[in-house]
């Protein structure tokens, strides 16, 4: 087990198995984060909505409040990032993770190493980006600093991973990308291809950029992956 002593990043675990949240409460603490522990849905959003974590993990199957619906309160109240945990493994229950806003997604039982491996990539992308940048094609524009999107004169509001997303395009605009880049890049490593996470949130993107009757401009290539082009 790697240590990473010094990290300050606090990990909201929620889970009604005993045994799972001990055994993360003394790997991950042992790995330098603050850990707090809460043994069911109801108790653990109360938790996140009062002292926003910067992350956290989150058990779907619990008796009462679910962790479908925890997530979907979570996602509705901010952009936390969010790694769920599973012990069901049907492509459909993952792909309904991240249709309520679930940023990553692990199955039961799991690698310590993996586990710790997806959290420092979530942590990661949300680290500061270099302020006041601002990344512009066509009648869109983020400003990297506030993560402030707007297209025209419109806001948008976005989730961390669509944020994530749109700004891979951004920084390579007119580029043909491949689906395995992009999830490489924005999710930090390889889902199954049968999830169509990518799918999913392009769809997400496209959505809230075209909501004021504007063109597109996430374009699907056949065969080859998505370009942002006019």
């Amino acid at each position: 087990m790697s240590s990473n002593r010094g990290v300050s990043h606090r990990i909201l675990v929620i889970d009604d198995d005993k045994s799972i949240t001990s055994f993360l409460r003394r790997a991950l603490s042992y790995s330098g984060y603050s850990v707090d522990v809460k043994e069911n849905g109801q108790l653990g959003l109360q938790s996140a909505l009062e002292s926003p974590p910067d992350l956290v993990v989150l058990d779907i199957m619990m008796p009462g409040l679910d962790g479908y619906e925890v997530c979907r309160r979570l996602r509705a109240a901010g952009d936390v990032p969010i790694l769920m945990l599973t012990a069901r493994d049907e492509i459909r229950d993952r792909v309904r993770g991240l249709d309520v806003g679930a940023d990553d997604y692990l199955v039961k039982p799991f690698a310590l190493e993996e586990l710790q491996a997806r959290i420092r990539a979530l942590l990661r992308r949300r680290e500061p980006e270099a302020p006041l940048q601002v990344l512009h094609y066509s009648d869109l524009d983020v400003e990297t600093g506030s993560r402030d999107v707007r297209r025209g004169d419109r806001k948008i509001g976005l989730t961390a991973k669509e944020y994530d997303l749109l700004t891979t395009f951004l920084r390579q605009p007119r580029q043909v990308l491949s689906r395995e880049y992009l999830l490489e890049r924005v999710w930090g490593f390889n889902f199954e291809a049968e999830t169509h996470v990518l799918e999913v949130y392009v769809g997400y993107l496209r959505q809230k950029l075209e909501a004021g009757g504007e063109p597109r401009l996430i374009h699907t290539v056949r065969g080859a992956g998505y370009v942002l082009r006019e």
